[in-house]
Formats: C-alpha cells, structure tokens, sequence
C-alpha cells in the first residue's frame, strides 16, 4: 500500500458536522444549517427567535428519540413519547445531554442532596460507619417511613399454602411532619374578628357576607352557639363546638343543614384546592391565614429520633445535610474509614462540583423547589462534571441565567472544559461574556415569533460584532451612569432581616425610584426582598416561578383577555358569553375544542391531526357565524396583540377593558405574540414578560421583580428599562433582584448584599447610587460595574 493511500482519512473521521435541513418546528422557517462537533457553538437572538425551537425541540429532541428507539416496546411504555421534530434531514447526531432551566419538582419531599444523589451516598455512609448502628440506609431516610406488619399470607404456587409471615422495614422518616420538615397551622386572626359576635359579623373569609344561609347564619341560627355573644367569650365547649365539631345536621329556619367547625370547613373550601388556581384575593387571603412552622419533634430535619441520634465523629446525618457543601466536603475529607473509601472518594468529588460550579453556599436539605432556575441547572450540571464520557452533545440554556458578572467567567470555564474533553456543547446565551467564548455562532432572528424563526449569521464572534445583525449591532451596548437620580419620596423599612443567610439586616428600601438589589449568587438577595418586602400590603411581586398552563391556555386566557372579549362579542350579537369559549359551550363537538384531535399509540409518539370539523379553528361553525367589527372568534385569536390593541382601540370592535390588558402586553415587549398562541410554545423570556403585563394591572405601590433579564435579548433590556422607567415615572416604586449591570447603572440607588456566598454573605455591603458604587469599587459588584462602564 503506498503512502498517498496512508494519508487518506479514515471513512469514520469524516462526521464532523452536525447537519440540519429544512427545519420546521415552532415558527421556524425551512432553517438549514451546518454546526461544527467537538466545538462550543452559541445560539444568539431576540427572545422568541426560534433558539429553544431549533437547539432543544430539534436537535436535542431527535437526538433523545433515537435513544429511546434503541430500547424494547415494554421499556419505551415507560418513557415519554417523543414525535419526530418537522425536519427533513438531521445528520451526525450524538447523545444529547439537555440540561435545561425547568425548574425542579416542587414537592416539599425534594431536596438539594435527593436531586443530585448526594443524601444517597450518605445514608449508605452513616449506615456503615454511624454509631450507634440503626438499620439500613433507608433508615436514615426522610422519605421511608417505618413498617410493621405481621400476618398469614397464602403462597398460589402449586399446592396452596399459608404460611405465617412478619415483615419489618426502619424509616428514618418523622412521624409527626411525615418528612417534611414544617407542619401547617391556622392563623384564627385571619378568619374572625373574635371582639365581635356572629350577629356583629365576624367572619373575615372573603365571600362569607353576614347574610350567606350557606356559610354565615348556618353558624348563628345552629342552636349550638350564642349568635349574640363575642367570640372571645365563648365557653371551652363552645370554642370547640366553633373550631372542630364534626359534620352535624341542624335545621335552619326549617331547612336541614349540615354544620360543620370552623377548621374543617375552611381546609375543605380552601385549602384543599391548588393555591395557584386560586382567585388572587381568595390566595392571598390563603397565604395570610395558613402559616407553616418548623416541626417542633424532628426540628425540622424531616428525620425521626433514632437517625438524628446516630453519628460519626460527633455529626449526625441531619447535621450534615445542613452545613454549606463547602463545609461538607471538608469534613468528608476528614473521615478516615478504608472499608468505605470508594463511597467517601465519590461523595467528595460530588460535593467538589457543588463549589466548582458556584453552588458551595447550598445545604443538601434546602428544598428543591425553592432554587431559582440558575440554580437548578447548575444542579443539574454537577452530575456530568465528572464524567468520562466524550463525543457526546451537552445542550444548555442560557447557564449563566441567576449569575452575577464575577461568577460567569467560573461558568465559560466549564464549558469549555466540557467541550475539551471532546463533546459538543450547544448553548442559547444573552449574556455578551459568554458568546464571547464560542468557537462559532449562530445567530437566528431579525425579529420575534412570525418576523423570526430565520439564521441571520453564522461564523466567528469577531465575524458576528462587524456584521449588522441585531445582536452584531448591539454585541458592544455599554449602558452609562445616570447623570441624575430620582429623590425617594419614603422608604420601606426593613429592621433585622435573617431569612436564610441574613445576619440581622437592617436597611430603608427607598420609594418611588427605582431600586437595583444585587450581590453574587447565594448572598441572600432573594431571602432579603422576598422574606422580608414581598407579602407587605401593596407590594405586586412577579417572581421567576414558572407560568401554569395546558396547551388550551394561551396569552388571551392568561391575561384575563378573554373575557371583556368574549363580553363584547356576546354584546353585539345578542346571546350568551359561553358561546365564545373553545372551553365550554362554543368549542367544536369533534375536538373539544382543541383544534388538534390526538391519537394515543402507546409506547410510540401520539398523532395530532387538525380536526376536520373546524379546520383547527376549535369553535362550532355556528359561532364562527357571529362578528365583531367585521371578525369572528377564532380570526381575532389569531391576530397578533400588536393588530388586536390597534383592532379593540377604535370603530366597531372598540373595548376599552381588552385594550388595556393589550396595551399592556405591547408595553412589555409582546407586540408579536398571537393571541391563541398555547402558553407551551413561548419561551422562558416570554413567559416572564407575559406575567409582568398581568401583574401591571394589578392595584399596588410597589413593584418586586425578581432578574427580569432572564431570557431577554441585548436589544430587549432596553425596552425593559423603558418600562421600568415608565412605572416610576407613574408614581410606582420598583425593586429589582438583578445582575445585569446595565440594570445596575440604569438604577437611581442599588442595594448590594455579600461579600461573599452562603455564611460568606448574608451582609449589606454597600447602599447608595450607582455613581457612588463605581467611585468606591470596594464590593465585587463595584468593580464589575466600573470595567462595565468603562470608569
């Protein structure tokens, strides 16, 4: 063989590509594009660009699908279905690994060291090496209750034969909180007024009207208690009788009722309903009257006696799920133990990626749900810090999302470190330090929903800053100081703030201006404004929590559009509302409604056909008959917000009450949107800016907003700050947790917590105006706002 044939590249080397063609998902628009393996390729453009829809519902999802297609039926009935994405070719494929923002379950059983099998390693640790020796590892389990149980069992196997048979399993699980670790009480202030008698009217539930035959007088006219008398003076029978007496049957002015206590009937009206379906003055009256405190037998390590009570070297499980994991991976190193060497190697390199990735300020016990959606996918990355394995697709969305500017370059570092060792890394990014890294960009755009969904560039970060693209053009947007700042006109004061990490803050949040809340990840930002400043009278906060929906829920319904909409179509045509809603009387027989019919194939991905009936339009033909200003239902469900505000403004179709709600939503930056849209196509921006136009119409002073640069272009913070501007200038106050610095030098007086993360933190550093802030550079966040500025 000569050497000229030696030199030839091996058939298997020359899959070095990525390649898609013809991409249709969402609102992409036939996207063909070549993306380089073995590189950190970033996906750039406007919030609703078709981002998420190429990287995670084409690339990512083809890639998960042809995984799942390598195992049997039986496993597949197991796994979600996946449909194939509308694409014509998906070529060089490898694993794909998606660690995306989705929050984490909120079941109050989920923890930090649950959801990265750190309190796995553990259990197993202090059931080898704890003293005194309880059990297995699940008795050191929060989760696992312990069980009894002894009887005769029948074996059906050949000859039947009963046997006598006793089963016992250790739990490590409380039993007073069932391993939750708080137990709910409710407060009685919040229902009566106990000064007063049933007669006076009591009761503050709203909707209890001291008329109500149902609720009120059933309570007055029983027969069991003094209607005249104050509440405050009832007998011990009678407050009993009042608060607990089971269902009893009384008759009302000769009608039978049931009378039940007081305790009972609200758990049942209230409280056994989920909170977020809730009428907001019904959940804020929830949120007021139930109170949860620490479980007063475990103390809130969620752990039965006999777990807290085995140790080694003086430390108890409970106590090492509460240290900082910094902490605990200094004290894992520690342990001397050669029968448990392998288990203490691997539990240290766990709590290792804890600190390497920003996240050393968490305890194992903090509770899942409570993370915020940069937290969750940091700890979601700590499982593929160590791995070995190469060539395979990481995708992630936007892994800086929570991270303050001195925090972001660790992050770069990691995934490049990622990309070195031989994968390819796939990453929707905003943030301009991060794109700065990428081997290769891509940028999708111009606009937004219909006017997105094309490649406007490929190529190098030097390529992409001289092109003139929306994000090229604004690559380089520096933010200046205010050279005037707005005067407070009060202040919220705040005295002793120590939620979490805080250690008594005391600080005045100035009013009607707007005020910027900032520090690194983990120092105690969070627990300050919303333990301390949310849940006051008057104060509006639009938190990161994600947006509840199906895919009939959309931004008409979200909004509360849908009624001043369906009122006005009701209006004009003489008949009743309900007509006007594919939920209920107006939706096609076919489809309920749902425009799509769907057909369940089991283990393989389910079919949605457009319903033949209405073509998709998800009314009965009868409806589609009624117009309003020259439209039906289902053509204005179909206008974008920006044509119905013009559309709802004027003539014919002129609603006052549906133009304000859409005025709104222009506001916020969602002119594109159409108003049928389902809620589970929009992004993680959109969806933020979708709640923060809802909550605009609520009646408040103050306005908390928790990073609402999360998902949102470089062009976008721009208007965000317009907003933001235009609410002060209304007369509202606005509190800001953010770490974008153009917010920061946007701001008329910051608030910045730290030094540090976790027990490193939990201070006020520095209060005063951005200006002041640079001048000083004596925090982290003052020295990245002056290199920011360029002061």
């Amino acid at each position: 063989m000569s050497r000229a044939t030696d030199k030839q590249p091996h058939l298997a080397d020359r899959h070095d590509l990525i390649r898609v063609h013809g991409a249709r998902v969402n609102n992409l628009k036939d996207v063909s594009i070549e993306i380089p393996k073995r590189r950190l390729t970033v996906f750039t453009g406007v919030s609703g660009s078709g981002k998420s829809s190429l990287v995670f519902n084409t690339i990512a999802a083809e890639s998960q699908r042809l995984i799942n297609e390598t195992y049997s039926a039986f496993v597949q009935g197991f796994m979600p279905t996946l449909a194939r994405p509308e694409v014509d070719v998906l070529e060089g494929l490898t694993t794909a690994i998606i660690v995306d923002q989705q929050r984490m379950g909120g079941d109050t059983r989920s923890t930090v060291g649950t959801a990265t099998d750190a309190n796995a390693m553990l259990r197993i640790l202090f059931s080898r090496l704890g003293t005194p020796h309880i059990g297995p590892p699940s008795a050191y389990s929060f989760n696992t209750a312990s069980v009894k149980a002894s009887g005769a069992i029948t074996v059906e196997r050949g000859n039947k034969k009963t046997v006598k048979a006793t089963f016992n399993r250790t739990g490590g699980m409380c039993t007073e909180c069932e391993g939750r670790g708080t137990v709910s009480d409710i407060d009685l202030t919040q229902l009566y007024d106990a000064s007063k008698s049933l007669a006076e009217g009591a009761f503050t539930i709203p909707g209890w009207k001291s008329d109500s035959f149902w609720t009120v007088r059933v309570y007055g006219e029983s027969g069991l208690l003094d209607p005249d008398k104050p509440i405050a003076k009832f007998t011990k029978k009678e407050m009993r009788d009042f608060l607990y007496r089971e269902p009893t049957k009384v008759k009302v002015e000769g009608v039978n009722l049931t009378y039940e206590g007081l305790i009972p009937k609200i758990q049942k009206s209230f409280l056994s309903k989920d909170k977020d379906a809730l009428q907001p003055h019904i959940r804020a009256f929830v949120e007021r009257a139930v109170t949860f405190t620490t479980c007063p037998a475990c103390d809130g390590t969620r752990l039965s006696e006999g777990a807290r009570s085995s140790k080694i070297a003086g430390i108890s499980i409970a106590d090492a799920c509460a240290m900082q994991t910094s902490d605990l991976a200094a004290w894992i190193r520690g342990l001397d133990g050669p029968s448990v060497a392998p288990l203490l190697t691997a539990l240290g390199e766990t709590l290792d990626s804890f600190v390497e990735i920003g996240l050393g300020y968490l305890a194992l016990d903090r509770p899942a749900g409570t993370l915020s959606g940069g937290e969750a996918q940091r700890v979601k990355m700590i499982r593929h810090l160590g791995s070995s394995l190469t060539d395979t697709t990481y995708v992630f969305d936007e892994p800086t999302a929570g991270l303050h500017p001195h925090d972001i370059q660790r992050m770069n570092n990691l995934l490049l470190r990622l990309r070195d060792k031989g994968n390819t890394v796939l990453v929707v990014e905003h943030k301009p330090e991060t794109i700065a890294v990428a081997d290769h960009v891509v940028d999708l755009g111009p606009g937004a929903g219909t006017a997105g969904g094309t490649v406007c560039f490929e190529g190098t970060v030097d390529e992409l800053r001289a092109s003139d693209t929306v994000t090229g053009r604004h690559f380089d947007d520096r933010s200046t100081l205010k050279a005037d700042t707005r005067k407070p006109t009060g202040a919220l004061e705040v005295r002793g703030a120590s939620a979490n990490n805080l250690r008594g803050v005391d600080v005045d949040i100035p009013l009607g201006v707007l005020t910027v809340v900032t520090g690194v990840a983990g120092s105690g930002k969070s627990s300050l404004i919303h333990g301390s400043v949310a849940g006051r009278d008057g104060v509006v906060t639009v938190d990161q929590s994600a947006i509840r929906g199906s895919r009939r829920s959309n931004p008409a319904t979200y909004t509360g559009l849908l009624d001043p909409v369906r009122k006005a179509f009701a209006k004009a045509n003489d008949v009743k509302p309900g007509l006007f809603s594919a939920n209920s009387e107006g939706a096609c027989p076919t489809c309920n409604g749902a425009g799509v019919v769907f057909t369940d194939l089991a283990m393989m991905a389910g079919v949605a056909t457009v319903c033949e009936e209405c073509g998709g339009k998800r009314f009965q033909a009868s409806v589609l008959e009624y117009r309003l200003g020259g439209r039906d239902i289902s053509e204005v469900l179909a206008m974008s917000v920006a044509e119905a505000e013009e559309f709802f403004g004027s003539g014919d179709a002129r609603t006052p009450a549906a133009h304000r709600v859409l005025e709104r939503l222009v506001d916020v930056g969602l002119g594109y949107l159409s108003l049928g849209q389902p809620l589970t196509t929009l992004s993680g921006g959109e969806r933020q800016r979708l709640k923060l136009a809802t909550h605009m119409g609520e009646k408040g002073g103050v306005y908390v907003l928790d990073e609402p640069t999360t998902g949102l272009h470089l062009a976008d913070v721009e208007q965000l700050l317009g907003l933001l501007d235009r609410l002060v200038d209304s007369g509202k106050s606005v509190v800001v947790i953010e770490h974008h610095q153009a917010v920061m030098a946007h701001a008329d007086w910051i608030i910045d917590l730290g030094p540090g993360a976790g027990h490193d933190g939990g201070t006020l550093v520095f209060e005063g105006t951005p200006a002041d802030l640079v001048a000083a550079r004596s925090t982290l966040t003052g020295e990245h706002l002056a290199q920011y500025v360029g002061a």
